[in-house]
């Protein structure tokens, strides 16, 4: 008996049909570009605002600059730089990012390393302990701490907040990390250690290239959650430590005569994470990709 194969026809599309797929697009990019413009709304008045002398932002709004763009300066910013004050809590900035950054990633990579391929007695609680530490609110520790580095003499001090980063970043940092190395095949790992390589040379030439992406995505959101910080720092730092946040947050006080510095360094303090967002986003990108692979 012969056999009559049954193929799809495709029926072809009519005029009506493209047009309601195009209506249909065009209304989701006129969405779109609503929402980013709502989103970027406020970071173009803040732009202007840190351009404008104070007389004009105290008399009108920023949306004025459209009819009158002549008033746009930038002694703002150059007042805000020869503000010692602001200077040096833009240096105190760097001087926690950085060192929070570079130990939570560290730390965090070895430990996930040993986590995911060492075998060794109490892994499974210890890494339950650390997952438990996730819901540990930051405020629990506030005064704890607090009389600890005092005790030892870091309280008030850049030290004493870039400890404070590290500990409470170091749990999330370690069960991302732990998940990511444990995805990486099993016989890759072995046919490393059958070659002779060590367990660091495990680490660093097989484990560590493979899961940079993660890792690089770690440390982008550590470094913009520490620069973005305000309430550690606003507890465990002084004058003299404070970062650009707490500076900002004290001209808060002077708010209609200190409207040109808050804009100015505002608006410096947000383009430094922008700045390294987009320089690093490919590996976004990456880490996003390959999650959607595995």
């Amino acid at each position: 008996m012969a056999t009559i194969g049954l193929t799809h026809v495709r029926r072809p599309r009519t005029t009506a049909h493209r047009a309601s797929r195009g209506v249909g697009r065009t209304a989701l990019n006129l969405v779109l570009v609503a929402v980013a413009v709502a989103w970027l709304v406020p970071t173009i008045g803040l732009f202007i605002t840190s351009l404008r002398p104070l007389g004009d932002s105290t008399s009108s709004g920023w949306w004025t600059v459209f009819t009158n763009a002549a008033g746009l300066t930038l002694d703002n910013y150059s007042k805000l730089l020869s503000n010692s004050t602001i200077t040096n809590s833009l240096w105190n900035t760097v001087f926690i990012a950085v060192p929070a950054t570079v130990l939570v990633v560290g730390i965090a990579a070895l430990a996930a390393y040993a986590f995911a391929w060492v075998d060794f007695r109490g892994r499974t609680a210890l890494l339950i302990v650390i997952i438990v530490l996730l819901a540990v609110p930051l405020q629990t520790a506030f005064i704890p701490l607090a009389r600890l580095f005092g005790a030892i003499g870091i309280f008030g001090s850049v030290v004493g907040v870039v400890l404070f980063h590290t500990a409470f970043g170091l749990p999330f940092a370690i069960f991302l990390l732990r998940n990511t190395f444990a995805q990486l095949p099993y016989e890759m790992i072995e046919s490393a250690r059958l070659d002779g390589a060590s367990e660091w040379q495990v680490f660093t030439r097989v484990v560590l290239p493979l899961g940079m992406p993660a890792v690089a995505s770690l440390a982008i959101y550590q470094y913009l959650w520490t620069w973005n910080d305000m309430l550690v720092a606003l507890i465990f730092s002084n004058s003299q430590s404070q970062p650009i946040t707490v500076a900002i947050q004290s001209q808060l006080r002077a708010f209609s005569s200190n409207i040109d510095v808050l804009a100015s360094g505002a608006f410096l303090s947000m383009l430094v994470p922008l700045v390294i967002y987009f320089a690093f986003q490919k590996y976004f990108e990456s880490a996003i990709l390959a999650g959607s692979m595995k």
